[in-house]
């Protein structure tokens, strides 16, 4: 009697659906990085930027429906592509988390963009004030009070920073942790006779897209003690988000801290002369 063989095991096809879904998901992290890219780099302008930007969220949501419909595909014939539907909805998700985390600070915070240490007489952009004059972007002049007042409700905290050092150890104090921060600095100028008024103005970067936010910080004397007053707002948009307040808080409670330091560091005492050795007696002879 002849041996008969089974045919050989045939695996169910991979669903295109998932595949789809997988592709979608990965073409969107390619676009987010470009778009990154864009925008630090300045490629293109602001606009391009951001398009490409939400094509890749549109991307990212269209691959979690094609994962949906995938899902129910493989329910209902048994194909193949479980592992690529899961891959696609992780890699969905890391792209998703930041601009939702965004979505909800936009619905917390206060649609401002502009904030100032000092709302009544707010450091000027002068220097910077020639960098935002393009399409789109936000005057140089300050927002005004109906902004000062949102920012007194939302961020109490941010008011001008006291120092019971001199102006020029305040200005001193400050450019360095600017400069620490990497910072572009457009212009500096230390306290100086006559005029005895510090500036610096400087251009900060949000971390992710790398938005350009203008800094200007004016350093006054009081008395023989000094003031330091801040303003940071976001050359696009109407909303930051919150950014340009915790620059701000930040860079005032690390000027504190660094004043603070320095006044209780003890003063250097002098070195103590080594004890004599006691004179040898004369031996009598």
């Amino acid at each position: 009697m002849a041996r008969r063989f089974s045919a050989p095991y045939q695996q169910e096809p991979v669903s295109g659906l998932a595949t789809w879904s997988r592709n979608l998901a990965i073409f969107s992290v390619v676009a987010v990085v470009v778009s990154i890219i864009i925008v630090r780099f300045g490629f293109l302008e602001m606009k391009p930027a951001l398009a490409t930007f939400f094509g890749a969220l549109g991307c990212a949501a269209l691959s979690i429906l094609v994962g949906l419909a995938a899902f129910a595909a493989i329910w209902q014939n048994g194909s193949r592509g479980m592992g690529r539907i899961l891959l696609a909805f992780l890699i969905d998700c890391v792209v998703l988390a930041y601009p939702a985390y965004l979505a909800y600070q936009y619905r917390k915070l206060p649609p401002i963009y502009d904030i100032t240490t000092d709302p009544i007489d707010p450091p000027k952009f002068e220097a910077l004030a020639r960098l935002r004059t393009g399409e789109g972007t936000n005057p140089a002049v300050y927002a005004g009070l109906y902004s000062a007042e949102r920012q007194r409700v939302a961020y109490p905290d941010i008011e001008t920073v006291e120092l019971e050092v001199p102006v020029d150890r305040a200005y001193e104090v400050t450019l360095r942790l600017v400069n620490r921060r990497k910072w572009l600095v457009i212009d500096e100028r230390p306290p100086q006779l006559p005029r005895r008024i510090g500036r610096i103005e400087a251009v900060a970067r949000t971390p992710i897209m790398g938005f350009r936010e203008d800094v200007s910080i004016r350093v006054t004397p009081d008395g023989e003690d000094s003031r330091v007053d801040i303003r940071s707002a976001s050359r696009y948009f109407d909303a930051d988000l919150g950014s340009n307040a915790a620059r701000v808080a930040k860079l005032i409670e690390d000027i504190n801290t660094a004043v603070d330091n320095a006044n209780a560091k003890p003063a250097s005492k002098k070195p103590q002369a080594a004890p004599k050795a006691p004179a040898a007696k004369a031996v009598k002879k």
